[in-house]
């Protein structure tokens, strides 16, 4: 996947500093990415990356080098003997020490885990403005495609069945939330306080060209169409995608609870671009949800990194598949 280093156009974080890399890759390391397959856990990765923008929260600003002493302390003696990796006990153990034995308890209540930070109270959660991350963002001009219908590419991808369709509805209509499906590919925060619709997200995106190296960039999207049930305009939005998709978006017996538009801002990976995704239930109560995407043609260069590594990795994270790296996959787990 060494190609998809190409598409790094704003690597970084808007939560820590350039000097503070060395650090938090060694603990997102240790935390999972360091740890065999079958004893990693998605899970333990949105753990570690709740420690660390809950570090962020409490520090008022981006984490860098200073902070890597309070970190070091906090996790002194809980790395496991002869790896030096963290599991989920010693995750939670050492930021029970850093941030007070409250912060076990907290990461479990939805009430004070939003936006991927855990909160002493739940007053503390409600009180927090997400839009402090905008403060070391590099959000540009929103970007939808501008080329003809017949000139953009397309990408449709298997639906992914979920087991409570409501609930998930629930969790997507919630941005606080988003953090909670993030996957070792990649995870999408809000930026902007409010609802779904005119939300503004930051997605990291996580390349592990090699083991124990991965490389993160970043992207921005705005939803900026949101069509859910009982809105006239739902079941023909999502009619209209499949000129888009080349066939029909919703299976047969199915009916659609939600059509998101994701619109890509200045610098994205993937050029210009909408991300549609869709959401539905069956006769039986079961449901599904899918991404249709269409984007510009990429300039030369970025067209052959797509081809050789993009594409696969773009269809892991909106398709079925390897739960590890499918966003929507984690969706139907946790919601």
């Amino acid at each position: 996947m060494s190609s998809e280093l190409n598409f790094a156009r704003m690597p970084g974080s808007s939560i820590a500093s350039p000097g503070a890399v060395g650090w938090v890759t060694d603990f997102l390391n240790a935390s999972f990415y360091a740890r065999p397959g079958g004893e990693r856990s998605v899970g333990d990765l949105r753990l570690a990356l709740g420690i660390l923008n809950t570090a962020w929260e409490r520090a008022g600003r981006r984490l860098g080098a200073r902070d890597l002493r309070g970190f070091a302390v906090a996790y002194t003696g809980l790395r496991l003997r002869g790896s030096l990796r963290l599991d989920r006990p010693a995750l939670l153990a050492g930021a029970d020490r850093m941030f007070g034995p409250w912060f076990t308890e907290a990461w479990a209540d939805p009430a004070r885990r939003r936006h991927g930070v855990a909160f002493a109270t739940a007053e503390e959660a409600e009180r927090f403005v997400c839009s402090r991350r905008l403060d070391d963002a590099a959000l540009g001009a929103l970007t939808p495609p501008a080329s003809p219908q017949a000139q953009r590419q397309r990408s449709t991808y298997p639906h992914v069945a979920l087991p409570d369709p409501a609930a998930a509805v629930a969790l997507l209509a919630d941005p606080a939330r988003w953090p909670d499906i993030g996957c070792a590919a990649g995870r999408f925060t809000a930026l902007r306080p409010g609802g779904l619709e005119g939300q503004t997200f930051e997605i990291e995106v996580a390349l592990e060209a090699v083991p124990r190296a991965p490389v993160f960039t970043r992207g921005y999207v705005t939803a900026t169409a949101v069509w859910a049930s009982g809105d006239p305009v739902l079941e023909r939005s999502v009619a209209a995608l499949a000129e888009v998709a080349g066939t029909a978006v919703v299976p047969d017996g199915g009916r659609p609870l939600l059509h998101l538009e994701l619109t890509t801002h200045a610098g994205h990976f993937l050029g210009r671009a909408i991300s549609h995704v869709v959401l539905g239930e069956l006769a039986d109560g079961s449901g599904w949800v899918r991404d249709v995407g269409e984007w510009d043609p990429l300039p030369l260069p970025q067209a052959a990194a797509y081809r050789t590594g993009g594409a696969v990795a773009q269809h892991a994270f909106w398709g079925p598949g390897d739960p590890e790296l499918s966003m929507l996959e984690q969706l139907a787990r946790v919601a």
